[in-house]
């Protein structure tokens, strides 16, 4: 391009504005998150928040040995040395009181954390007394955890052997007691404490001894003679967690100003503790007047939140939670602070000890050892909160003023929501998160508190995992029964959060009747749209697969308060809903029953016909599990189901492949329920496809068709089969491109003939391109294919007894039309219902019980015995037959009748040596009757090619993947990621600094400057357009090619391929398969999206619609979307094939071709929204609209040309008809301006314009006759003429011919083929060409032009 036409002065940039604006404001098709993304739920991520295993400590004992007034002999005291055992001074009164004082008060002070456990202590006790001091707690506590606290301070030190002491009975002695026997009578779960000098000593013993026990039960378990293999086995101490006052070669501190069982202290009353050592420090003399006598005076009580003392616990709580939660290991925090209340209480306290103990040079020590704590950043944030409260102390106490609460809760919050607030991508999680969790606890804080929660939790799923692990759940499940209306609407946001990722809740919502909740949020019709979303979306995890949760609901009125909100304008609760009601009734029957009572199916109706496809899926799952239910069928229940099948029957050619997949799965549990009904139904199809040659579709001509067509002379002919094998390949499509070129390869000498070889060939071909189905599948593609085919062409009552229920045949038809469906995921579905039903029908080792019950009066003729012969030849049809034959055991006899086929009653396959030969083999020689032509050879099931052949052993076990599959969509968990994404976040494309909003803002511009340049070089005159740009050999026979209106790429479809090249370089970028059946062909193709992330639509004449993205770049195509488009077509090799127009601007797709109508499709809502009779009995073959006037324009076969305006009724709709052609209409083209003109061109070469209101043509053109192809250039007002005769024609408005081009350039001048397809770039002044020798040429206007 010209660089100053791309750098244009600013005069221009109005323009290009303008024009970029008009861009931004197309909607854009087929980009909602179910085009872009596979329709399944999120890997559930491994939930470890729950504890497995809740403890208790139910038993403590508490063993002091201070003999109260004797020093031991290994430790020299210092004087003065501190005193205090638990806040008493023991010298204060006679040994034998203090110590049952000091007893007494410990056993409160560990009161104060678990008052209901069993206490017992053991006051300077022999080793006896310890003994069974243990024993006995370990055997009233079973399972659950016991407590062995020791006070070592009147003993010697732990010995390095592994053994604390304890006293003979006279107290003359101290007596060693070893940790292994200790570990003995204490058994496991345990937690130990040690209050002694050394006491590290006694933790590595620990292990040591733990390891030799773990080494002998190995030793025992391999050897049974060892003693210990008698013995009951001793309990393995892994979960056994011990807390050791200091290392192994430390001293307790003997400051006198401290107690001197100073961890005692910190474990059991670290508020008390803490402020003495605050006050202890340097730093309180900050804080005047807060003397030792001060601290004993603060008011109120630890448990009271809103007193001084019961807010700094509450404070101290918090912060030690924090401080653990941000240090530890994930599993390490779950085990030791959220297990058990009273372990995590003393491990936050042990925290605490750290910090104060290592000021005396005291290392603390826990078995698990936990990270260093002491110097962590929180810990200031107590010394504030602590400076705070005591700062006010004096004034409080003296003058009685009002306490002022610490703002600690309130600021971390603050920190809580900076954090929200800057960006969470790749950072640590927040440091606060388990202090929000406190702050629930206060009501002055907790509305903010869940609002800032809620907007962690929709960071994603790894913040709800998040909050999960710090414990929040037993939280947000007690607030469910506050009243609080304001709560409401953040409560239901927290828990969709939660329940999406993590649905296991459900058990516990509905054990503490939080389902309650929600059912009365649900039915407040003042609560907003989106909450009520949430909450319907919470009650469907509920219900879903849990049957307590089903009873719950329904006692809680679920169904009727669903009922009433199905029309509900906002489209996401209708979807939920429809939903909700799908689950609560699935295998359960009460549910169903109150859904029949309250009309739930026929309300279900109106959302089968919801403009929003999710919506439509939700209502189809809904009805799905309604009939899919398992209980006894009443008569009022099996109206009920075929009412509700037929209503369903409706959607069999709904836009969206997402309500078909849906629509396949409810049908397969009608199918389930119908068993034996549809095993009939699907032997008397089989019958039936078997005894009928389906005229190939390749053959029928209509009288009126024989104009001549894209067609050229040489271009190969449909072969006259319909042995089509089903590609499922479309996805792996390059994979295929090789085997592709192959068979266009050999398509070149014109029509092909049949004979025997041939017919082998296109067997071998179709094994190339490797059809699984054909292995897997008792019923074809094929053979399902031409049933379908069948059962319109004949009618099948007349073969079927009157009073047989024609509710099934209706149904399997509908099957059968979605096993043809042009999407693979649901014509996949519907292969395994079909053939899961045809073997049970062939396998049923009882079909005697499917006659008597009377469903089927009379049985049908046998078949004559030649006909029999002619089942053998015609190669699609013996598949159902041979393995009818091979099921039952006997080998295929010529004339196997209906009648004898089901009344006999065939064997199951048994293990037998295989036969030597294969069981049939095909000969194709004089005995073929005339027509069996029609149908090629192809493998099937069971046959592994002629040689060898599958074992008989193997025929049972190659169903059994299709016939037991409970069949699902991934709808539902596919839904419910919404809740588990972000909800609040700025959409990535609205967000001006994204990639996707830079890369859109890039095409924008770069189409601004194609449409500017572009109009310069047409204003300017084109006077000649035979400049050749680009030529090369097209893989297949170009039928229609497609410029892209901004990128240098243009696609090329042949009969069922496409191929992408890139006109400027010259280059292939791709080639594939669009999945058309064999005996279809593409017919036309729409670029989608142009301006943005184009999307090819690709249109065969069999009236199936295509949709690919990611094609002609690096990575694979992929289909987006498929749809039948037209429904009655029949492929005609001679016809117009389907036509289409699309308009970016509405997002409206127009079709039509071989039918009587206009289809318009809105491809927003995927759904068909009008149906234009033409009025005419010829085929529509081209078709052109014009959103601004909604105009639709047709040119049809008989050479009419009509206008419709879509905006009127149907019947009134044709506003205009010109008869002025007399034949054909190869293009009717609107202008698509203000009163833009309408121009046709018939097969003749008259060309005509037309003006919408008057009746007459206003100017007449002639140009060459037998034309072949034409376009007319939207921008420059030219036209090209492709004819028979094997040349173009370039005219301009005036009719007259700027260039005739009927030589390639280079090639030694080679003359042009047949002209099959050509067209006009949207903007520049190209014109591409294809020709029936595969050839494909662009010619544009002279270069100094461009």
């Amino acid at each position: 391009m010209d660089a100053e036409l791309l750098h244009s002065p600013v005069v221009g940039l109005t323009e290009e504005e303008e024009a970029d604006m008009s861009d931004w404001n197309l909607p854009l098709a087929f980009m909602k998150k179910r085009h872009l993304e596979k329709i399944e739920g999120s890997r559930a991520l491994a939930q470890s928040w729950r504890m497995k295993d809740r403890m208790k400590t139910v038993s403590v004992a508490l063993v002091l040995c201070l003999n109260v007034g004797v020093d031991p002999p290994d430790v020299v005291k210092t004087s003065p040395c501190a005193r205090l055992e638990c806040w008493i001074d023991p010298l204060s009164m006679s040994p034998q009181k203090a110590l049952e004082t000091i007893g007494a008060n410990l056993q409160k002070q560990y009161e104060n954390w678990q008052p209901r456990a069993r206490y017992k202590q053991s006051l300077d006790p022999t080793v006896d007394e310890v003994k069974k001091l243990c024993t006995s707690l370990r055997r009233n506590a079973k399972e659950e955890r016991v407590l062995f606290h020791y006070n070592g301070h009147g003993v010697p030190r732990p010995t390095v052997n592994g053994e604390i002491w304890v006293f003979n009975k006279n107290y003359t002695q101290y007596i060693p007691l070893s940790i292994y026997d200790l570990q003995t009578w204490m058994g496991s779960p345990s937690i130990f404490v040690y209050d002694c000098s050394n006491a590290g000593i006694i933790v590595k013993s620990f292990k040591q001894f733990a390891l030799q026990r773990e080494q002998e039960l190995e030793v025992a378990a391999i050897n049974p003679n060892h003693p210990l293999a008698q013995m009951p086995l001793p309990p393995s101490m892994k979960n056994c967690i011990q807390l050791a006052a200091c290392e192994a070669s430390e001293l307790l501190p003997m400051n006198p100003d401290l107690p001197a069982d100073l961890f005692t202290s910190c474990l059991t009353t670290p508020i008390k503790i803490a402020l003495r050592w605050f006050c202890m420090q340097k730093s309180a003399k900050l804080v005047p007047g807060v003397t030792l006598d001060l601290i004993e005076k603060i008011p109120g009580r630890l448990n009271d939140r809103r007193t001084p003392l019961g807010e700094l616990n509450w404070i101290f709580t918090a912060i030690t939670d924090t401080i653990a939660w941000n240090v530890l290991p994930r599993d390490l925090f779950q085990k030791l602070f959220r297990q058990d209340l009273l372990v995590a209480s003393l491990f936050r306290n042990f925290l605490l000890a750290e910090r104060i103990m290592r000021s005396y040079n005291c290392t603390p020590v826990s078995s698990p050892r936990l990270p260093p704590t002491y110097m962590h950043a929180m810990w200031q944030a107590w010394d504030l909160a602590v400076d705070i409260c005591l700062s006010q102390l004096p004034t409080i106490i003296e003058e009685g003023t009002a306490f002022r609460h610490s703002p600690f809760f309130a600021e971390q919050l603050t920190a809580f929501q900076v954090w929200l607030t800057m960006g969470v991508e790749n950072r640590n999680p927040p440091e606060q998160l388990p202090i929000v969790l406190q702050v629930l606890l206060s009501q002055v804080h907790r509305l903010r508190a869940l609002d800032l929660l809620g907007r962690f939790l929709d960071l994603g799923p790894w913040a709800v995992s998040l909050a999960l692990s710090v414990g929040i759940f037993p939280y947000v499940l007690k607030l469910l029964q506050s009243s609080a209306r304001e709560l409401r609407p953040l409560l239901v946001f927290i828990w969709a959060k939660i329940l999406a990722v993590d649905s296991s809740c459900q058990a516990d919502l509905v054990k503490d009747n939080g389902h309650k909740y929600f059912l009365s949020v649900l039915a407040d019709p003042y609560m907003p749209a989106e909450h009520r979303t949430m909450a319907v979306f919470i009650l469907a995890v509920i219900v879903n697969n849990y049957n307590t949760g089903q009873e719950a609901c329904l006692q809680g009125n679920l169904i009727s308060i669903c009922l009433e909100q199905l029309s509900d304008p906002h489209p996401l609760l209708r979807q939920w809903v429809a939903i909700c009601l799908g689950r609560i009734w699935q295998n359960f029957d009460s549910a169903r029953w109150c859904g029949v009572r309250d009309s739930a199916h026929e309300k279900l109706y109106s959302l089968l016909s919801d403009p929003i496809p999710e919506v439509r899926c939700a209502a189809v799952f809904a009805l799905g599990t309604f009939v899919g239910n398992s209980a006894e069928r009443t008569d009022h229940s099996t109206t009920i189901d075929h009412n509700v099948a037929m209503m369903l029957a409706q959607l069999i050619n709904d836009g969206s492949p997402v309500v078909r997949k849906e629509l396949v799965v409810a049908l397969s549990h009608l199918v389930v329920q119908y068993e034996s009904n549809f095993c009939t139904v699907a032997l008397q199809f089989m019958e039936e496809e078997k005894n009928y040659a389906v005229p190939s579709p390749g053959n029928t001509t209509e009288p009126g068709n024989l104009t001549p067509v894209r067609d050229g002379p040489t271009l190969p002919r449909l072969r006259p089969v319909n042995s089509y094998t089903n590609i499922r390949a479309a996805t792996t499509a390059r994979n295929l491109n090789k085997s592709l070129q192959n068979l266009n390869l050999n398509e070149e000498g014109g029509p092909v003939t049949f004979s025997p070889g041939n017919l082998s060939a296109s067997s071998s071909a179709s094994s190339t391109l490797g059809s699984p189905d054909n292995d897997e599948y008792l019923l074809s593609f094929e053979t399902i294919d031409k049933m379908r085919r069948v059962s319109s062409y004949s009618s099948l009552n007349s073969l079927i007894g009157v009073s047989f229920n024609s509710v099934y045949t209706q149904i399997w038809r509908v099957l059968l039309h979605l096993a043809a469906d042009p999407f693979p995921e649901v014509s996949d579905l519907a292969m395994k219902v079909l053939n899961s039903i045809a073997y049970k029908a062939t396998m049923n080792t009882r079909p005697q019980k499917i006659l008597d019950s009377g469903s089927l009066t009379q049985s049908a003729p046998a078949s004559p015995t030649s006909k029999g012969t002619l089942i053998h030849q015609a190669g699609a049809s013996h598949g159902a037959n041979r393995c009818l034959s091979r099921c039952s055991g006997s080998p295929p006899i010529p004339g196997v009748s209906s009648s004898s086929l089901t009344n006999e009653v065939p064997k199951p396959p048994t293990r037998e040596a295989p036969p030597s030969r294969p069981p049939y083999t095909p000969t194709l020689g004089n005995q073929a009757p005339p027509h069996s032509h029609q149908f090629s050879r192809t493998r099937k099931m069971f046959d592994k090619g002629p040689d060898q052949m599958a074992e008989d052993g193997d025929e049972a076990t190659a169903h059994r993947n299709f016939i037991s599959v409970a069949l699902q969509t991934g709808l539902c968990d596919w839904s419910a990621k919404y809740f588990a994404q972000p909800v609040m976040k700025i959409p990535e494309e609205h967000d001006l600094e994204s990639q996707v909003r830079k890369e859109r803002e890039w095409r924008f511009l770069r189409n601004a400057g194609v449409r500017r340049h572009s109009q310069r070089i047409t204003q300017r005159g084109i006077a000649r357009l035979d400049d050749q740009i680009f030529i090369n050999r097209n893989p297949g026979v170009p039928s229609v090619v497609k410029f892209h209106p901004f990128n240098p790429c243009i696609a090329v479809a042949d009969k069922d391929s496409i191929c992408f090249w890139d006109w400027e370089k010259g280059e292939r970028l791709d080639y594939f398969y669009n999945g058309n059946p064999r005996y279809t062909r593409i017919t036309a193709m729409e670029y989608l999206n142009g301006h943005d992330c184009s999307l090819l639509l690709t249109a065969t004449d069999d009236g199936a619609l295509r949709i690919w993205k990611n094609f002609a770049d690096q990575r694979n195509p992929e289909m987006v979307t498929a749809w039948q488009g037209l429904s009655d077509m029949l492929p005609t090799t001679r016809g117009a094939g389907m036509v289409v127009d699309w308009e970016q601007e509405t997002g409206l797709l127009m079709t039509s071709g071989d039918v009587r109508v206009i289809r318009i499709w809105d491809t927003e809502r995927e759904m068909k929204v009008q149906d234009i009779p033409t009025g005419a009995d010829s085929c529509v073959t081209s078709l052109s609209c014009d959103p601004q006037r909604s105009l639709v324009v047709a040119g049809l076969g008989d050479g009419s040309v009509r206008v419709y305006d879509r905006r009127m009724a149907p019947n009134e709709c044709r506003v205009m008809t010109y008869r002025e052609h007399g034949a054909w209409v190869v293009k009717a083209h609107v202008q698509r301006e203000t009163n833009g003109e309408i121009v046709s061109v018939s097969v003749n070469g008259d060309v005509r314009f037309f003006e919408a209101r008057t009746p007459d043509s206003v100017n007449v053109l002639q140009t060459v006759k037998g034309l072949t192809a034409l376009d007319i250039h939207p921008q420059a007002n030219l036209f090209a003429c492709g004819s028979m005769n094997q040349f173009i024609a370039v005219y301009n408005s005036n009719g007259d011919v700027i260039s005739n081009i009927k030589y390639y350039d280079g090639f030694m001048g080679q003359r042009i083929g047949a002209i099959s397809c050509l067209a006009f770039h949207p903007y520049w002044p190209h014109l591409a060409v294809g020709s029936n020798d595969y050839y494909m040429s662009i010619y544009s206007a002279e270069k100094r032009l461009r």
